[in-house]
């Protein structure tokens, strides 16, 4: 008997969210049996998806914004890195159980080797859980922590225990590797100026219909750059592998996600928090 993949992405809004695009295309790519919808959720809604997956009438979940803490709290056994982020992306059975992981964490890592991102000195950029994602990947490194709220930034850096200095919003890091884990640019807003003329390479998190204004200014710069989709595919590989034990093709969820993301009308869900 053929097993049959039913996924959802959990979260509000949702309706724009890419990650089906990408699922389907994968389950399509290997000949495999299934589906993967968004459905929009509030918290109490959170708790019954739970239950679906308990009862296996769900596969597997990815969980986007707002909903990435609850979700934690909601499993019952968490992955280390989810633990120590505070945070669940990604849902899956283990004997019966609900268990939670942070695909975030690794697809942080897998972008940066991908995009060939120098990585001696990095700025990571908020105090969310996009940020929180981005300072478990980068633990071991020289890093560095800047918010809006400098006792945010504080919190962040005490909640995940990873060694990371916190710098003044605006602070200049020659030589850095910006990671931009807050949502501006996503609406057109700029990073300061200051920033990425001292950089040597930017990750920006955010995604929607075009690049941010840091990423136009990094590439004008000839610096090297990723952005969200490139988050967004990297992190839905890992979720996909964790769901069927298979990788889908090389290179196949970000050329969808791109593709899909040129031709709506409205800009992609935003899954960067601060």
């Amino acid at each position: 008997m053929n097993t049959r993949y039913d996924f959802a992405v959990l979260g509000s809004p949702v309706s724009h969210s890419l990650s089906p695009v990408m699922h389907e295309a994968g389950l399509e790519a290997l000949g495999l049996e299934g589906s993967y919808v968004a459905i929009d959720v509030d918290e109490a809604g959170m708790a019954r998806q739970a239950e679906r997956l308990r009862r296996a009438s769900l596969t597997g979940a990815n969980i986007t914004m707002p909903h990435k803490r609850i979700a934690a709290e909601l499993a019952d056994d968490l992955t280390a890195t989810a633990r120590r982020a505070g945070a669940v992306n990604t849902w899956f059975l283990v004997d019966g159980l609900l268990a939670g992981d942070l695909t975030d964490v690794p697809g942080v890592r897998e972008v940066i080797v991908r995009r060939s991102l120098p990585t001696s000195s990095i700025l990571i950029l908020g105090s969310g859980g996009a940020a929180a994602a981005a300072l478990v990947a980068c633990d071991g490194r020289t890093v560095k922590l800047s918010a809006r709220s400098e006792q945010k930034a504080l919190e962040l850096v005490e909640e995940v225990q990873v060694e990371a200095e916190v710098v003044q919003w605006g602070t200049a890091e020659p030589g850095a590797m910006i990671l931009n884990a807050t949502p501006i640019g996503m609406r057109g807003e700029h990073l300061p100026e200051v920033v990425i003329s001292a950089a040597s390479g930017l990750f920006d998190m955010t995604y929607g219909s075009g690049p941010s204004p840091a990423l136009r200014n990094a590439r004008l710069r000839g610096l090297p750059t990723a952005d969200g989709i490139d988050l967004l595919a990297a992190q839905a590989e890992e979720s996909f592998r964790i769901w069927t034990g298979s990788a889908p093709p090389k290179g196949l969820f970000e050329r969808v996600a791109r593709n899909a993301s040129r031709s709506s009308d409205t800009p992609p869900i935003q899954e960067v928090s601060e």
